[in-house]
């Protein structure tokens, strides 16, 4: 079995998969994410997994599925191609948004049971868009239900500053799909930049970019500042530590919630953990650990 992963969390379910069924797992992960994403790496390998490190380009998730595509091109006989997120070649987007949906159905009946209707808003992350498909799908048809996507906003909306591709991309061809791309002038991929691992990808999957261009999904950014004091807010308040990705999310829900009636539903699609990112959030801040400071 051959997976790519940026965050991590992707190939640590392959891996375990694997593990269960006693079956060999290579997991592409670039080298800047190896570094950012240490536990997860490690759990992987605790896994039984080979994580080989991506050195090429901009060492991020982008390279690694460059890096597994060729190598499932030339294994194709032995190997089988996981992907992890809703892009790629068809059937890879259906694939993984119908497994992502499981999310979508089980929130929609929590709501109902709860609420007995269904929520006002729903919002996820964006970066190539597994959860928010799998999240909206189940609600895609209910046109009361607002759905919002968050990217990753980064620095600033200088190009290579980002990874907004909903926000500030245009339509190109990534990875065997058509969908919006952030590219150059002369369509050449761009460097993009997040904090967040799993949404640092210059394209999205197809199906987020037909809900943009129909208008069903509005697409928001939120720049690494506000996901990091999201961060905060949601571990200080709830006593969960969401990934850096759900962050972003977490940073649009609060000052949309803040606009809205109190007794509106706001559905969060809390798709990682953040203890995956604390090291790495630690070392942005100039924070030590464990007495050691990188």
């Amino acid at each position: 079995m051959i997976a790519e992963t940026g965050a991590g969390q992707h190939g640590v379910a392959t891996a375990t998969a694997c593990a269960h069924f006693g079956l060999q797992c290579v997991v592409y992960m670039g080298e800047e994410d190896i570094r950012r994403q240490a536990p997860n790496v490690f759990s992987m390998k605790l896994l039984g997994a080979e994580v080989r490190s991506v050195t090429s380009g901009s060492r991020t998730l982008r390279d690694a599925i460059n890096e597994a595509m060729r190598d499932w091109m030339s294994s194709v006989e032995t190997t089988h191609y996981i992907l992890g997120s809703v892009m790629g070649p068809h059937p890879f987007p259906r694939i993984v948004r119908d497994f992502q949906a499981v999310i979508g159905r089980e929130a929609r009946q929590q709501c109902l049971d709860r609420f007995s209707r269904l929520p006002d808003v729903i919002m996820a992350c964006i970066g190539g868009g597994s959860n928010a498909a799998g999240m909206f799908h189940a609600f895609v048809e209910d046109a009361d239900v607002e759905l919002i996507g968050v990217e990753a906003g980064g620095r600033s909306q200088l190009a290579g500053d980002h990874a907004a591709t909903l926000s500030y991309g245009q339509p190109g061809v990534l990875h065997g799909s058509f969908s919006y791309v952030l590219q150059d002038e002369d369509g050449q991929t761009s460097d993009v930049h997040s904090i967040s691992a799993g949404l640092d990808y210059p394209g999205v999957g197809p199906e987020h970019s037909y809900w943009k261009d129909a208008g069903r999904v509005r697409y928001l950014n939120a720049r690494d500042d506000e996901a990091l004091q999201a961060f905060d807010a949601l571990a200080r308040t709830e006593g969960i530590m969401p990934a850096l990705e759900t962050a972003h999310a977490i940073a649009k829900a609060m000052e949309i919630a803040a606009q809205r009636p109190t007794d509106q539903v706001v559905l969060v699609c809390l798709s990682g953990r953040g203890d995956k990112d604390a090291a790495e959030i630690a070392r942005l801040r100039g924070d030590t650990i464990f007495g050691a400071q990188d």
